[in-house]
């Protein structure tokens, strides 16, 4: 999760009073938390820096320093002044980068792992993500599960497995949807893992009210939960809804009872299905009331008054069909395309001398037989020799 830093370049009007506390964040951004930096060293943000860990240290790099943090700090109710608060230790050398690549590069094996372990041991729960402390000394296993679990028996698989010490903690859904990342349905990234960090319930009431189809698929996001912007627009519909009235589901009519369908905020309209039709009918919010009032006194109006919709957008007028090209057709394209290949045959073939026509060659072809039956000799055979 990136946060932009907008008190960047203000001066600060106090040396004494500046904020000596940064915020660090782990594995990609998917967890932060704020470090006491009582070093000499002024780090900026990207850093990598080496901070307090669990028997160890731990690498992460600087994502927010100076007054920006003061305000996250009261944002998630962080005391600046809490003596508990991780330290700061140095700058990352070449040699912690080294074993904190290492460790990384253990997190995808152990994933695989430890999932096949819970199989075994029948546990219904499922890891999502491991994360191994930079010294290697601590892992961190984030799992999902419906109920409790009872790992007791999994924790000690687990280290006698990886040679360290095992954190389990659970999340939720949208928690790991938050770590994985992705493509939303609106085509941009993740809103939980981009800026979105308190995740709010949400129901199919805010569905209703913004006369969405409840359609599970389309409303559901990454996580099979129903989407976070769901809340998003929610205030501002039940702002616009206040003015309509209330109780005007069904109201009479001399053709059946109305049935409400939707409430289009943006027109001020009151939408109206009449029974044995699926015509719907669009009706303004004073002739709504003025229906109910009349039911209200036993008074049945004979029709609804619907009002005519229509768009307030500009129609754009056609253009009108011009052919640029002329009286042109295909076929008189075709032959110059015939003439103009058959040229270029006639230019790559080489010059030939003329050949007699048919009848002259066929001519000179008997001419020699008949000279060769002139030396046999009259009513001789060729291959018998004559009798003296």
């Amino acid at each position: 999760m990136n946060v932009h830093d907008w008190l960047l370049n203000m001066p600060i009007a106090d040396v004494m009073d500046e904020c000596k506390v940064i915020e660090v964040s782990f594995n990609h951004g998917s967890r932060k938390d704020f470090y006491r930096n009582t070093t000499l060293q002024q780090f900026e943000k990207g850093d990598l820096i080496c901070v307090e860990g669990v028997s160890g240290f731990d690498l992460g790099e600087v994502s927010l320093t100076g007054e920006i943090v003061r305000l996250q700090m009261k944002k998630k109710e962080v005391d600046e002044v809490n003596p508990e608060m991780k330290k700061v230790l140095r700058r990352a050398s070449d040699r912690d980068i080294d074993t904190w690549r290492h460790s990384k590069s253990r997190e995808k094996e152990a994933i695989i792992r430890s999932r096949a372990i819970a199989k075994q041991l029948k546990l219904e729960m499922k890891v999502s993500e491991v994360e191994i402390q930079a010294d290697s000394r601590k892992a961190t296993f984030f799992y999902i599960a419906d109920g409790r679990v009872d790992f007791r028996e999994l924790i000690k698989i687990y280290a006698s497995e990886f040679k360290l010490k095992v954190e389990m903690r659970q999340i939720g859904a949208r928690q790991e949807s938050a770590k994985v990342g992705g493509i939303g349905s609106c085509g941009r990234e993740l809103c939980c893992a981009t800026w979105l960090s308190e995740f709010k319930s949400v129901n199919t009431t805010a569905a209703r009210y913004q006369n969405l189809s409840i359609n599970q698929t389309k409303l559901s996001g990454q996580c099979g939960r129903l989407k976070c912007c769901l809340n998003y627009e929610l205030d501002t519909y039940l702002d616009a809804l206040q003015h309509f009235p209330d109780n005007c589901d069904n109201i009479q009519v001399a053709k059946g009872n109305a049935l409400l369908i939707k409430k289009d905020i943006f027109k001020d309209l009151m939408w109206y299905v009449l029974p044995d039709s699926n015509k719907q009918y669009p009706l303004t919010i004073e002739r709504v009331r003025k229906i109910r009032s009349l039911n209200a006194q036993g008074v049945i109006p004979e029709e609804l008054e619907a009002v005519e919709v229509t768009s307030s957008k500009i129609k754009e007028a056609e253009p009108e069909f011009v052919e640029l090209v002329g009286q042109i057709s295909l076929r008189s394209l075709e032959k110059s395309d015939k003439k103009r290949k058959q040229k270029q045959q006639q230019q790559q073939r080489p010059k030939q001398r003329p050949q007699p026509p048919p009848q002259q060659q066929k001519g000179q072809q008997q001419n020699p037989n008949r000279q060769q039956g002139q030396q046999r000799g009259p009513n001789r055979p060729p291959n018998q020799p004559g009798k003296k």
